[in-house]
């Protein structure tokens, strides 16, 4: 009996994402292996172009020899000019051990070590900002960019009181997302800035300004409302980082840290926990961004408080140096780095609204769920009608999660399914 199940069904359905999920798996590990040999195949032959240039005392011009003969010998190949050569033997020079090429910069594409070799002198910065470039998925420019604006000396640099609010190995993660200074100078202002005029320049910036924060940061809103005892309050800026899975408030300040931003914050900090914070979220943070500081005021500011907050600058200018310009990603560029804003935010709205029915109705959670096992977890969920569409799209709403491309088209067609799932959701918790 050849029982042949319509192409609609659930099983079948689910049978075919796991199949084309492995399909592109393994197409992807077989681009990154060809990659892979081809770097180190660029490192060898530059290691032994530098190691007969060293011992055998030969010129400048084998490199010339080689690249003719070369290129007669493997007309299919296209990396083989004057120019490549250099840059192969600088790459020896620049990283001696193999066994860092190859967890690094093997997992990089070939314009991404020659960035790396051009432009940072020190070899414990190359392997940093390589390391930072594989993890994050940066573009070759924002790999460009971030160099220019010295991002290693001012990663984890702020003050914090991470250490004593935080456990680890979330404060270990925390105070090294936190940068000092932050580097406003997308924004093109001046030094005489007035804060709501900061704050819109930087939503004007969004994508920028989330390139600049990090990779992990989702943006939910901006003059965020609190009500508290009846009384009305705003924060500035409200994230959520979904590596930390907390909220992130930010407030903006154009004098120098007061300690009074820090009781400030305090209060944000509560009245977020109790209003927003999910029972599965860790502590929200608190970032002070001020045009300047006093490390000693700061201290005694933070000492005491039991809420997790950082205390960092920022710098403004009015004209980039040109390096630094002909750097700064392009909107273009952005926007294949970070996928829409609105999506990243339906993903975790659907998330909180799946995990409070789960709630509600006891549903066993020995480990935390996945959306496509919150959507399972329910059968009136599974019944809502905009479901199967919503389950289509969940690949989409993780690749924005975790900061991978998303084709414009993609992105809309997940946009307009995440919003009438959620929707959907929120409507049957309101009338069951």
């Amino acid at each position: 009996m050849n029982l042949v199940p319509p192409s609609d069904s659930n099983d079948y359905v689910q049978l075919l994402d796991t199949l084309k999920e492995r399909i592109r798996t393994s197409r992807l590990r077989a681009a990154l292996a060809v990659n892979e040999e081809l770097i180190l195949l660029y490192w060898e032959i530059g290691r032994d172009i530098l190691d007969r240039q060293d011992s055998a005392g030969w010129g400048a011009k084998i490199v010339d020899r080689l690249s003719t003969d070369l290129k007669h010998d493997f007309p299919e190949m296209t990396g083989f000019s004057p120019r490549n050569l250099k840059y192969m033997r600088a790459l020896a020079e620049a990283f001696p051990n193999r066994e860092i090429v190859q967890q690094v910069i093997a997992q990089l594409p070939w314009g991404h070590a020659i960035t790396l070799v051009e432009a940072v002198k020190d070899r414990t910065q190359r392997i940093w900002y390589g390391k930072q470039a594989r993890e994050h998925g940066w573009s070759r420019k924002v790999l460009a960019f971030q160099i220019g604006s010295d991002l290693f000396a001012r990663q984890g640099k702020a003050l914090t009181n991470f250490e004593r609010t935080l456990p680890t190995p979330q404060s270990d993660l925390a105070q090294a997302l936190i940068k000092d200074p932050y580097s406003f100078d997308f924004l093109g202002l001046g030094p005489d800035v007035l804060e709501r005029e900061l704050e819109r320049s930087l939503l004007d910036h969004l994508r920028s300004l989330i390139l600049e924060l990090g990779k992990g940061f989702a943006f939910v809103g901006s003059q965020y409302h609190l009500e508290v005892a009846g009384q009305d309050y705003y924060l500035d800026l409200l994230f959520y980082h979904l590596q930390l899975r907390c909220f992130v408030v930010v407030e903006l300040k154009i004098e120098e840290f007061k300690p009074e931003f820090a009781g400030k914050m305090n209060f944000y900090l509560s009245a977020v926990d109790d209003l927003l914070r999910h029972t599965d979220d860790a502590p929200t943070i608190g970032i002070i961004l001020c045009q300047g500081k006093n490390a000693v005021v700061v201290e005694y500011a933070l000492r005491d408080s039991v809420k997790p907050m950082a205390v960092a600058g920022y710098t403004l200018s009015t004209a980039l140096p040109a390096p630094l310009q002909a750097a700064l990603p392009t909107a273009e560029d952005l926007a294949r780095e970070f996928p829409l804003m609105s999506l990243v935010k339906l993903r975790i709205d659907i998330e909180r609204e799946l995990r409070a029915l789960a709630d509600e109705d006891s549903f066993p959670n020995d480990h935390p769920l996945e959306l496509k096992e919150l959507v399972r977890a329910s059968e009136a969920v599974r019944a809502l009608p905009s479901t199967e569409a919503f389950m289509a799209i969940v690949r989409s709403l993780n690749e924005a999660a975790h900061g991978i491309d998303i084709a414009k088209d993609q992105a809309e067609i997940a946009t307009d399914a995440a919003t009438r799932f959620l929707t959907d959701i929120r409507t049957y918790r309101v009338n069951r």
